[in-house]
């Protein structure tokens, strides 16, 4: 027997349609890959672009049962539909000690796979075919994990994979061995006398049942004296799983040995591969399999695009939940400024002391016009500058304090009693310190524009609408002028934003000094203080919308998924 690496030689080419130069376009089987090979493909992308962002029920075992969709197809459905010519791959899987390796190198005559005492044994997956298949050999996921030879000891049409253990201690070698066992036409499942009862190989076994893998199973290390009763045992189990045609092979316990098993304990099994191989026996294998895993695909897909849908349905009472939940604060959020609290407190304080120390409120009034000096103006700005800090540390507190209130009510909504599905894992946590801190920011940034607001309102109570051109004019202009002599422009700002704030005092000292026009500023600065406050219970809903605006949790999210499960429908 000779072993070859399969890096010796050139993979054949194949043309745009998936089928190999030279081969008969009559062939039903080719047919079979031509016509689906294309709604697998697009399957593939539209499984692969799923994604399940809402914490609801069941999400995980079908994010699961994705992941698997995706291993099954790339492992084994589009190669396979690819190209039909390619050996059927026989993968030899088992629990660790099962004996797998050896009996795989037994199967060849020769030691190809590495097999001892030391736990884990294999490695290394090991995929072995025959030289005379290397034309129709198909490089997919699978002969890329492994260390591919050419051993003429494999009966042509079909290639053995030797696969790490299924409950090997290292997570690698269970990834390694899950993916191999979905890229297989037929698994030989190994097991012992002392092990067959273990809850391992009868999930695996129902995973090949599932996704309709051909299967046989191998019975090793059986003792002589009891062959028959464990026999019996293990068929009526596979009957009862629903495998009675699962072919069975029994190895007797051959006691402590080194090396390959004698050629006559594995002879039964090299004769069932033997009738497997050739074109027509093993294209039997490799079509039987795939029907199989094809009739398994629409309950596979149904499941993830129910789950789906149902992710697009949470979304939009996720939605809903979030609207509902910000009218009551927005109110209370408007009311607040209407109240006048931006004005208590700090702000009264500073009012208070300008009043009694800078005497800020007693300017003189003739005619409509306040009288002041310039320099005296410039002193009284400088006083009403700490004034106009608090206003905006105050305003921008009472901002804050707008959006902290619709933070607990979105997570009131969407965690409380009546949340609805998905929204206590959606709902923004509590005292997030980023969340805080933007919040903070963004409050900040809008009491800055307030202020611009009210120096603009100045500018334009003096009749000054573009910069370079001479204002026109009037008894309101007039007033304003003689307003921001003696206060500064800076200082009439102030005095018209703790009026808006909710100053009576700072009220009647704008009336006084601009009437009507003032008094129309003030309202104007209140009612933008409130849209204010308004907009920052608003904002508290747009990272959580900006979360549901996305292609997963769409309207039309499942179509892609639906149209692919018609095709499957159609073609099966």
């Amino acid at each position: 027997m000779t072993t070859r690496h399969a890096s010796d030689r050139a993979p054949r080419a194949f043309s745009a349609s998936g089928r190999a130069p030279g081969s008969t376009p009559g062939n039903a089987p080719e047919e079979i890959g031509t016509t689906v090979y294309d709604v697998g493909r697009d399957l593939r992308r539209d499984v692969a672009d799923v994604r399940l962002p809402l914490d609801l029920a069941g999400a995980s075992d079908v994010e699961e049962a994705r992941k698997r969709l995706l291993n099954q197809l790339d492992e084994h459905l589009l190669p396979r539909l690819k190209e039909l010519s390619s050996p059927a791959v026989v993968v030899i899987a088992g629990s660790t000690g099962a004996g797998k390796s050896t009996l795989y190198n037994s199967l060849l005559g020769e030691e190809v796979s590495t097999a001892g005492v030391l736990r884990p044994t294999t490695r290394e997956p090991v995929f072995a075919y025959n030289p005379l298949d290397v034309d129709v050999l198909v490089h997919s996921p699978t002969t890329a994990m492994s260390r591919v030879v050419e051993h003429d000891g494999v009966p042509r049409g079909t290639a053995l994979l030797d696969a790490p253990d299924l409950d090997s201690l290292l997570a690698e070698n269970r990834s390694t061995a899950a993916q191999l066992l979905e890229a297989a036409d037929l698994w030989l499942f190994v097991t012992t006398a002392a092990r067959y009862g273990d809850a391992l190989p009868w999930v695996a076994l129902g995973q090949a049942m599932e996704r309709g893998a051909s299967v046989a199973m191998v019975l090793n290390r059986v003792p002589q004296h009891n062959l028959t009763t464990i026999r019996g045992d293990l068929l009526a189990r596979l009957r009862e799983h629903g495998m009675a045609g699962v072919p069975l092979f029994v190895i007797p316990d051959v006691g402590p040995h080194e090396g390959m098993l004698d050629r006559a304990t594995v002879a039964p099994i090299a004769r069932w591969l033997t009738m497997l191989a050739g074109p027509d026996r093993s294209r039997a294998v490799i079509v039987r399999t795939l029907k199989g895993s094809l009739a398994a695909l629409p309950a596979w897909v149904t499941g993830i695009a129910d789950a789906v849908q149902e992710q697009v349905e949470a979304a939009e009472v996720l939605r809903e939940t979030i609207d509902r939940a910000l009218p009551d604060a927005e109110a209370t959020a408007r009311a607040s400024v209407a109240s006048g609290v931006v004005a208590e407190g700090s702000v009264a304080s500073r009012w208070a002391q300008l009043a009694g120390a800078e005497k800020i409120d007693r300017v003189k009034i003739r005619h409509g016009l306040a009288r002041s000096t310039k320099r005296r103006g410039r002193s009284r700005e400088v006083a009403l500058e700490p004034l106009l800090d608090e206003v905006r540390a105050a305003a921008t507190r009472t901002l804050v304090a707008a959006g902290a209130t619709a933070d607990d009510a979105l997570r009131a909504a969407l965690s409380g009693p009546t949340a609805p599905p998905g929204g206590p894992a959606f709902a923004p946590e509590h005292g997030d310190p980023d969340r805080e801190a933007a919040r903070e920011k963004a409050a900040a940034e809008q009491v800055h524009e307030w202020v611009a607001v009210a120096d603009r309102a100045v500018e334009a109570l003096r009749g000054v609408d573009e910069p370079g051109i001479a204002p026109q004019e009037t008894a309101e202009t007039r007033r304003a002028e003689a307003a921001v002599k003696a206060f500064g422009p800076t200082g009439v700002a102030a005095l018209l934003l703790t009026a808006a704030a909710g100053s009576d005092d700072a009220a009647r000292l704008v009336q006084n000094l601009l009437g009507d026009a003032g008094d129309a500023s003030v309202t104007t600065l209140r009612s933008d203080l409130a849209d204010r406050a308004a907009a920052m219970v608003d904002r508290e809903a747009v990272d959580l919308h900006e979360r549901l605006d996305v292609p997963a949790l769409a309207p039309d999210a499942a179509v892609g998924l639906r149209l692919r499960l018609a095709e499957l429908r159609r073609l099966s």
